[in-house]
């Protein structure tokens, strides 16, 4: 087991664990505030992907100011590990509410939802979508608010990422690995909710492939919830992401305006105070009561830049902090990989033993006093850490991904984590690491060519990588009267996407539309192989050349 432990921070009790790493409750040691501390796995941090997705989300933490999120202190990496440091929230999870309350009546549930999703309003309008909204990471605080957590798998909208989430909550076209959009957040906000009136989620499927199928076909369940909030569950689990609330905010506006009407001017107001006397039952969850740390760390630390006096995130802008994380990025490859470093300046020396990124502050009480590393400030209001996103890690494996029916269902394991949250168990969450950049195509070849009707063709098509990166291969077909010459084409050409591997072969059926004595397939890659691609021609079987 990894034991390094962020410089600067005392460790005192593990807030959750998975395969994907801990989230541990530490003290600042210089200042004595608490902090959320997010440590990624030895396993995990050896592989680039995962590494990518860990840097992106503290880029991400440190761009979204919210009340509604627990924010960002700092990003540390260095040789020995990878950390982020957050806000250390005194609240339990939605999910251990559940578990230990069961349902929630309609007033309670709805002051949950409108919290969470105003924490996923602030991500959707700098265009981020969650991915992964769920029990788990809605955060419930002993005066009744709530905040959203755990952007580990979060990406910019419009991003095609693969298949991502975690399958109770995913949306039809999260099955399918279609862009990330708000929509999506949407429907998994609505199927908690709805897990929150009822005490069940919406589909219950065996396995992935009848939940997929559910998801995509089975009628919305609303008829399950109190009949005051029927429309919001029907409007935000509908099957069709153009007729749900566009984003968390249209959500909010309708759910403000339903619960106004059906509970009254006061239902805010009371579902607080009953989610404050159901958290009060359970104290022994919140990190509150916990024991102080009764160790402490001597390791050396690096400050790449600093502002005085600052407390915690703001808008993650380039030239401020967007350029620190990514210079403490730059500085940790340098340093794993074996780059020479020209230690030019006593930060830089100090650099050589560790890359530490702070993310600038934005408004909020005062820090204190600032040590020589970054320093968190506390927070006036309820804050707690975000967890690490259970999930064991899949990726679509094309056009054979095992499942039955549509849409495909995610195949080929990568990786797993997962992690229990602080008083239930984790639920698991699908995801896909960051892919390579594209690599070299080495060949490409047309191995095989052959008519297997009077109008009909077969070809199979093989190429070779020099890393797994995406590429893209494209082949198309042709007729003509001429041996040696393509000719005419003949439809329109057809685009594959691969990744994950350095080898890969297709085969590719075609029917032809146009006479000719001589068929050809020509099939090339991006990026481009050096010879440019490979062709085959064959002579038909319907011409007679004597």
């Amino acid at each position: 087991m990894n034991t390094w432990e962020v410089p600067g921070y005392t460790g005192s009790l593990e807030l959750g664990a998975g395969a994907s790493g801990r989230v541990v409750l530490a003290v600042h040691e210089e200042t004595g505030v608490e902090v959320a501390v997010k440590y990624l796995s030895e396993s995990l941090r050896t592989r680039p992907g995962f590494v990518h997705g860990f840097r992106a989300e503290a880029r991400l933490l440190g761009g979204l100011e919210s009340p509604y999120v627990a924010g960002l202190y700092e990003y540390v990496e260095s040789p020995a590990g990878a950390a982020i440091v957050m806000e250390l929230v005194d609240g339990v999870s939605l999910r251990a509410l559940l578990k230990r309350q069961g349902p929630l009546d309609p007033e309670a549930a709805l002051v949950i939802l409108k919290g969470s999703l105003l924490g996923l309003a602030n991500a959707h309008r700098i265009g981020v979508v969650h991915r992964d909204y769920k029990p788990e990471n809605v955060l419930v605080t002993p005066d009744g608010y709530s905040k959203l957590v755990d952007f580990g798998i979060a990406v910019d909208a419009g991003t095609s990422a693969g298949v991502a989430g975690t399958p109770s909550y995913m949306a039809p076209e999260q099955w399918t690995g279609a862009p990330a959009s708000p929509t999506a957040d949407v429907y998994a906000a609505t199927a908690t909710f709805f897990e929150c009136l009822t005490g069940h989620k919406p589909y219950l499927g065996d396995n992935l492939a009848e939940l997929a199928l559910q998801h995509v076909d089975a009628p919305v369940p609303a008829e399950d919830a109190p009949e005051a909030v029927r429309d919001l569950v029907r409007r935000g689990l509908a099957k069709n992401p153009e007729e749900r609330p566009a984003r968390a905010e249209d959500l909010v506006a309708e759910l403000e305006a339903a619960a106004g009407t059906a509970y009254g001017p006061s239902w805010e107001e009371r579902g607080r105070g009953r989610l404050a006397a159901l958290v009060a039952l359970l104290p022994l969850l919140l990190p509150s009561p916990r024991e102080a740390p009764q160790s402490s760390t001597d390791t050396a630390r690096t400050v790449l830049h600093r502002q005085p006096g600052r407390g915690r995130a703001q808008s993650w802008l380039p030239g401020r902090p967007g350029l620190l994380v990514c210079a403490a990025a730059l500085l940790a490859a340098l340093l794993t990989s074996g780059i020479p470093f020209d230690p030019g300046t006593a930060a830089q020396r100090e650099a050589q033993a560790l890359a530490t990124t702070s993310a600038q502050p934005g408004q909020g009480p005062a820090a204190p006093p600032a040590p020589p590393a970054s320093t968190p400030s506390p927070s006036t209001t309820p804050t707690e850490s975000a967890g690490l996103s259970p999930s064991p890690t899949v990726s679509p494996s094309g056009p054979a991904a095992s499942g039955s029916g549509e849409p495909p269902i995610p195949a080929t394991p990568t990786g797993d984590q997962e992690t229990t949250a602080p008083g239930g168990p984790a639920t698991p969450t699908t995801t896909v690491p960051a892919p390579p950049a594209a690599p070299t195509v080495k060949d490409v070849a047309v191995s095989s060519f052959r008519q297997t009707g009077p109008t009909t063709a077969t070809a199979t098509i093989g190429i070779t990588t020099d890393g797994t990166g995406p590429i893209s291969i494209t082949v198309s077909w042709f007729t003509g009267g001429t041996a040696g010459q393509l000719g005419t084409p003949d439809g329109a050409s057809q685009t594959f996407e691969r990744s994950g591997a350095t080898r890969y072969t297709l085969t590719v059926d075609h029917t032809f539309r146009n006479l000719g004595c001589y068929w050809a397939v020509p099939s090339t890659t991006t990026p481009a192989a050096a010879d440019g691609g490979a062709t085959q021609q064959l002579l038909t079987r319907r011409c007679d050349l004597r």
